[in-house]
């Protein structure tokens, strides 16, 4: 009895970028380079166009070096509509990846009950921060105003056991909102984010993991033993220098995440999620024999008994009966 499993690439699958409030040129390379590499046959990108109609020239370029030339101008719910269901100009896919909007996320999760796989639920992005006495209240603000300016619906939430540390954060995201461009997308971000105190460590874990951050930065004396107790999260960032813009860039893990407690069932996007595996067997007469009487017996308890049969026949049967 022989099994055996090859990997083989999507055939068909579809891109969405961002690039309503900013050319997420960087989710590109980020989805483009993992589909070449695995070799899928036909990549289409779908992305909103500015009000003149034209995409973003960084856009245009990443995707042109990668080597991918089926774009299209359209972005939102319909977007993913076109790639899932086809239309005159745009082709069906067999899976849709990308951040998004609450509209394409949830798009993507209707779309996904009856026509075509999804990556996973990326909708709005987040950050969690855990952070004790010793963390650098500086960093702690930049991080939580880089998602922040993201979008309107980002949301930021710190969880520290230390209650001074608190203070200092707020007024240096106060010091840092003023000079940034986004400063009013970043502003009504923070009103639904959440600076949360704890009494230590084991409960900020505790309740990281029940949040199950798309981004977790663990600004921690002992970051790598905090990080060993991390079961739920997108990605996670260890110590004072390394900010979440380094995963949405070049460290080299990828930034599209599962957002909205959906890591605790969902990985982030890999080669991986553009390939998938089938699985082969080759059996013998004498393995056939070794493994049949198993198969007779649950068959027939399942009240299979063609399955069942499907075995019998083949192990009673003799050359010369047919």
């Amino acid at each position: 009895v022989v099994c055996w499993q090859k990997q083989v690439a999507i055939e068909k699958v579809g891109l969405y970028i961002p690039g309503g409030s900013a050319p997420l040129f960087s989710t590109v390379l980020m989805l483009g380079i993992p589909a070449k590499i695995a070799e899928c046959n036909e990549i289409t990108i779908c992305t909103p166009a500015n009000k003149k109609g034209e995409i973003h020239p960084a856009i245009l370029y990443a995707a042109k070096i990668i080597g991918i030339r089926n774009i299209f101008k359209i972005g939102g719910a319909q977007a993913i509509a076109a790639m899932a269901y086809g239309t005159e100009s745009i082709p069906k896919v067999y899976k849709i990846f990308g951040p998004g909007n609450q509209y394409v996320t949830t798009a993507k999760q209707l779309v996904s009950l009856n026509s075509v796989a999804i990556d996973m639920p990326a909708g709005p992005s987040e950050v969690a921060i855990i952070a004790d006495s010793g963390a650098n209240p500086i960093f702690v603000a930049a991080d939580m105003l880089s998602q922040a300016e993201h979008g309107i619906d980002s949301q930021a939430v710190l969880i520290t056991d230390n209650e001074q540390l608190i203070d200092k954060v707020v007024e240096e995201i106060e010091k840092q909102l003023s000079v940034l461009p986004r400063n009013e997308i970043a502003k009504q971000a923070l009103e639904h984010s959440k600076i949360i105190l704890v009494k230590d460590m084991e409960e900020a874990v505790l309740f990281s993991n029940e949040y199950a951050p798309e981004h977790l930065i663990l600004s921690v004396r002992n970051d790598e033993s905090i990080a060993e107790c991390i079961t739920n999260a997108g990605s996670v960032f260890l110590g004072d220098y390394s900010p979440e813009s380094a995963g949405d860039y070049v460290s080299g893990t990828n930034h599209t995440l599962p957002t909205n407690s959906y890591a605790k069932m969902y990985s982030g996007v890999n080669i991986d999620s553009f390939t998938r595996k089938i699985t082969f067997q080759k059996i013998t007469r004498e393995g056939l024999k070794n493994i049949g009487n198993a198969i007779e017996i649950m068959a027939e308890s399942e009240g299979l008994f063609a399955h069942k049969n499907a075995v019998t026949l083949r192990i009673d049967y003799e050359e010369n009966d047919f």
